[in-house]
């Protein structure tokens, strides 16, 4: 339980510190900045999801496909690293999956109202960037976009 609450708190005080850093820079945030926010964090997640997907899958036989390595994401790398599996997984069958998480570990602090859900978008880019980087070192290059409606529910779509 413990090991959880630090690295919630880990993951807050780094999206805070890639924040204030680029705004102290400028002063002001605009567009831009966000993005460049955005993208240091989901390079500090990729980094991440290699590390901790070439760990996962050290002893574990090969996967037949792409759903094969989707629902290992979604079972066994979801529960090692944010102590739950994801509630659902769905799939056009074309290249795209949709994984939600209704009570998504990063969000819970956060939802207490309405008023974070504009400030959602920059806690998931690190979440994102540690499923792009398991993906990638299993030999899927995608890219993964997360979408919040109502905290702390979160999708996650990897194309």
């Amino acid at each position: 339980m413990a090991d959880g609450v630090l690295f919630e708190f880990l993951h807050m005080e780094m999206v805070s510190h890639v924040f204030k850093d680029q705004q102290s820079t400028n002063g002001e945030m605009n567009n831009k900045d966000r993005a460049v926010c955005t993208s240091v964090l989901e390079g500090m997640g990729f980094r991440v999801g290699q590390g901790l997907i070439e760990r996962f899958t050290r002893d574990s036989p090969s996967f037949k496909d792409e759903l094969d390595i989707m629902k290992f994401i979604c079972k066994d790398f979801w529960t090692q690293v944010f102590r739950r599996q994801v509630d659902n997984l769905r799939t056009n069958h074309q290249g795209t999956y949709v994984l939600q998480d209704n009570k998504f570990v990063l969000l819970t602090q956060l939802s207490s109202g309405k008023q974070y859900l504009d400030d959602a978008p920059k806690y998931l880019a690190y979440s994102c960037g540690v499923i792009r980087g398991a993906l990638s070192s299993l030999g899927l290059d995608s890219v993964v976009t997360a979408e919040v409606s109502l905290m702390p529910s979160c999708n996650f779509q990897v194309t």
